[in-house]
């Protein structure tokens, strides 16, 4: 955090005069338009062929002395301001490590042509996922990657709902649920509904013209929503008894909060990609939101290892020295940690379930055999080694 909060200061001298470069250049140049504009109001009823008098001259040469003196020193301000913007780039050097290769056991982790190839297609799927698909197409040809099932096209009917919604459309995303509404039920999703309110609210909105227009528009729509959201509609309807007045300072202003269009906006961008069967967020952002998270802690414990001359500790190909909480937006799967050895479980090593029901790793179940028969460790029942089974998670 200290690094964070050097770096945070130079960021805000810079800001700091950069708006009081710009006040003062505000000032300068706006006190030169003025006195070019009072010369040339004064002098605009002087004939052409009129010559200028001494005073005329005199001032006409004191203005143009005081453009060039302006003129320099915002040019000065420009260049002082250089130098002052360099030090961010200094103090960013100086408090963070540039080099992030000490935080990874594997040095050949992109050096095999199909590793590379399959960092292309990441690349390529996030740059479709996010309506990028003409880079895209560029990458695929000179990568030489060719995607074997590409959903370009429901990324484009994503990204297009999507981008509607972001600026109030709901019509596409209303056709889309319409589309796929037994899907949608099947997940018990509420999408369907929360659109319809949200079109009613902006019905609503709109005033005492629209409220006949609303209320059928809830006749039509809401009928399918009574079993489950029942007490939704009650609230909806009680917004009609407030339009004549205005609903802004009604008990059910609530309703009328914006933060409901980012509310729709993330359930329909969830319920899509279940029924794409695809991550809400990209493999790609997945990765370097785990990497961004993971690396501080890693090049702490790194530090610490070679401090203590303890850094040949660091050699596992599958796993870390140190666990890592990612949040639980990270997590997909369950992890199997051996009881016994107090170890993540792996391919080499996996969970391995013993006849009384018990779970250990496939390494404590080798080290607790004793010929043909073992005992369990959790219970006194002993069994045969070759009647444990593999459980994957």
């Amino acid at each position: 955090m200290d690094a964070c909060y050097a770096v945070e200061k130079e960021v805000d001298r810079v800001l700091s005069k950069f708006q009081g470069i710009d006040d003062h250049t505000t000032r300068s140049l706006q006190d030169l338009i003025d006195t070019v504009e009072y010369l040339r109001k004064e002098w605009s009823t002087t004939p052409a062929e009129h010559e200028m008098t001494a005073i005329q001259k005199d001032v006409l040469k004191q203005t143009m002395t005081k453009i060039k003196d302006t003129v320099m020193h915002l040019a000065t301000d420009h260049r002082d301001l250089h130098g002052t913007v360099s030090k961010v780039g200094k103090a960013i050097d100086r408090n963070f490590v540039p080099d992030f290769s000490s935080t990874t056991s594997k040095d050949d982790i992109f050096n095999t042509p199909d590793k590379v190839e399959l960092v292309n297609k990441v690349i390529i799927q996030h740059l479709q996922r996010h309506g990028f698909y003409e880079v895209a197409d560029i990458l695929m040809g000179e990568a030489n990657v060719a995607l074997e099932h590409s959903d370009k096209e429901c990324y484009l009917e994503l990204n297009h709902i999507l981008d509607a919604l972001q600026q109030h459309k709901l019509d596409p995303a209303l056709h889309w649920v319409e589309v796929h509404r037994d899907a949608l039920a099947m997940n018990n999703s509420s999408l369907e509904f929360k659109l319809h309110r949200l079109k009613f609210i902006e019905l609503i909105r709109q005033g005492p013209p629209a409220q006949n227009e609303a209320i059928g528009y809830a006749r039509t729509h809401f009928k399918q929503f009574v079993n489950r959201h029942e007490k939704d509609i009650q609230s909806l309807m009680g917004l009609l008894l407030y339009v004549p007045n205005g609903i802004d300072n009604s008990p059910y202003s609530c309703l009328l909060d914006r933060e409901e269009w980012v509310d729709v906006y993330e359930i329909f961008l969830k319920d899509a990609c279940t029924l794409l069967g695809i991550s809400v967020n990209s493999p790609l952002t997945t990765c370097v939101n785990a990497g961004c998270t993971a690396i501080p802690a890693l090049l702490s414990i790194k530090q610490v290892m070679m401090q203590r001359q303890v850094s040949g500790i660091w050699n596992g190909k599958d796993e870390l020295p140190i666990e890592i909480d990612l949040g639980n937006d990270s997590r997909y799967h369950s992890m199997f940690a051996c009881p016994i050895l107090r170890q993540q479980s792996t391919d080499i090593n996996p969970p391995m379930r013993l006849v009384c029901g018990h779970v250990i790793s496939r390494d404590a179940l080798n080290k607790l055999c004793n010929g043909s028969k073992m005992k369990c460790p959790y219970c006194p029942m002993e069994q045969s080694p070759t009647d444990a089974r593999l459980i994957i998670f």
